[in-house]
């Protein structure tokens, strides 16, 4: 970092004007930017919602966890399908250009994210908890996407969610979101910049799922039901925790993801959404066995290997292991897709998000597991070595996403200049 980058940020950060800069109502920018509202840029519209048989087959839907992934989206990497006729997927397209949000989210954090749809050949539809803001307006759309990801524009959407078990946003509060837009020249040189990078990660991200498959081999040839294998039932493994606590108790924060229970984040101010401190969370402890009912589906749930006891949001679910078991043999069966597929028979709901697998049903699950405890401490060894592989790689993979958004936030806050 040259000495020009780093002066400019010592005064922006001490809310000095930098030579060349000006300030806007939403922050510090680059003379010759622009702010203007997404109404001027978007035109909005909820997704289709459409009877529970009508998912898993059909046209790619653009689902909440779509918009949660880090890089863009294209049409073959679209989790969810759903079955409409070809007036509905008119009323209800997205195509390249498109910026997607999530309309109801279980955080604040995730409050009215979004993400970008670049692929130029196929169209995809959405889901009923996406709001899609369609084209209508001359402007680089990843570079607008990544314009939403920055601190002074996520505070406007998160300052105007509101709900308390679901956090909602709506067209409204969007089409008044401010966000800056820098000459037509420079969206173009920072999304290529950034784009170099996305091609990067998604290298590294293909290998990490490669590992991710072949572990998942290993595994179920490990796991061969034999005469010293007997068939349980998830009741008789795993206890149910409901034990509740506020902010107040001193227990960390913390989320529930794909990547497993890690301590919340303060990315962004979120002092103005307190609406109280008597709310109740659930606690959980390490070890545990978690999952997020409505996102089975997409892979959330694991064994909890944050260092302390915790709370974290009272919609997800949290399992002591008996202590008859290895937690973590049972963890790499629960989160296998072969056992997620299994489990799935017990989703209820009719809207794709909120299809759930409520926890007694999940107790009701059998797997296969060996009488001897030995054995299962066996099998565990060498999940254990095949993770310590992952975990470099994965190491690799977040520290090149984290040099990304420092970059990101350099590049759309103007700071370093193309």
């Amino acid at each position: 970092m040259n000495e020009q980058i780093k002066q400019r940020i010592a005064q922006l950060n001490n809310g000095e004007v930098p030579n060349g800069y000006e300030k806007t109502e939403i922050g510090t920018f680059p003379v010759g930017w622009e702010t203007t509202t997404l109404d001027k840029l978007l035109e909005f519209k909820n997704g289709v919602n459409a009877d529970k048989e009508k998912y898993n087959s059909g046209v790619k839907m653009i689902s909440v966890m779509d918009i949660l992934t880090d890089s863009p989206i294209y049409y073959d990497k679209i989790k969810g399908q759903v079955d409409i006729d070809k007036k509905t997927l008119g009323t209800y397209s997205v195509t390249y250009g498109d910026i997607l949000f999530q309309r109801s989210s279980e955080t604040f954090e995730d409050a009215g994210k979004s993400n970008v749809y670049l692929d130029q050949d196929r169209t995809a539809t959405y889901s009923g908890f996406v709001i899609r803001g369609k084209k209508k307006a001359d402007y680089n759309p990843y570079f607008l996407n990544e314009a939403l990801r920055i601190g002074q524009v996520r505070n406007q959407i998160i300052r105007n969610a509101a709900g308390s078990q679901h956090i909602n946003v709506g067209q409204d509060s969007l089409a008044k979101i401010i966000v800056p837009l820098a000459s037509d020249a420079e969206q173009s040189k920072i999304a290529e910049i950034l784009m170099k990078w996305d091609e990067a990660i998604e290298l590294r991200e293909k290998h990490v799922s490669a590992l991710e498959s072949k572990k998942e081999a290993i595994l179920q040839r490990l796991v061969i039901k034999n005469d010293g294998w007997k068939k349980v039932k998830l009741k008789d493994i795993l206890i149910e925790r409901s034990i509740f606590a506020t902010k107040d108790d001193g227990y960390p924060h913390v989320t529930l993801s794909k990547a497993g229970v890690n301590k919340k984040t303060d990315r962004y101010n979120r002092d103005f959404l307190v609406k109280s401190d008597e709310k109740k969370y659930k606690i959980t402890y390490p070890n545990d066995i978690c999952y997020n009912p409505a996102n089975l589906k997409f892979g959330v749930i694991c064994v909890n290997k944050f260092s302390e006891e915790a709370i974290f949001s009272p919609i997800y679910v949290t399992y002591e292991v008996s202590e008859k078991y290895n937690v973590d043999f049972i963890g790499a069966i629960l989160c296998s897709n072969n056992f997620i597929n299994y489990i799935r028979k017990y989703e209820e709901g009719t809207v794709y998000e909120r299809q759930a697998v409520k926890s007694e049903d999940f107790l009701r699950g059998e797997i296969w597991v060996p009488s001897s405890k030995a054995e299962q401490d066996r099998i565990t060894d060498v999940i254990h070595k095949i993770n310590d592989y992952i975990n470099l790689v994965q190491q690799e993979l977040e520290s090149l996403k984290l040099q990304r958004k420092t970059l990101q936030q350099y590049l759309l806050n103007g700071i370093v200049r193309v």
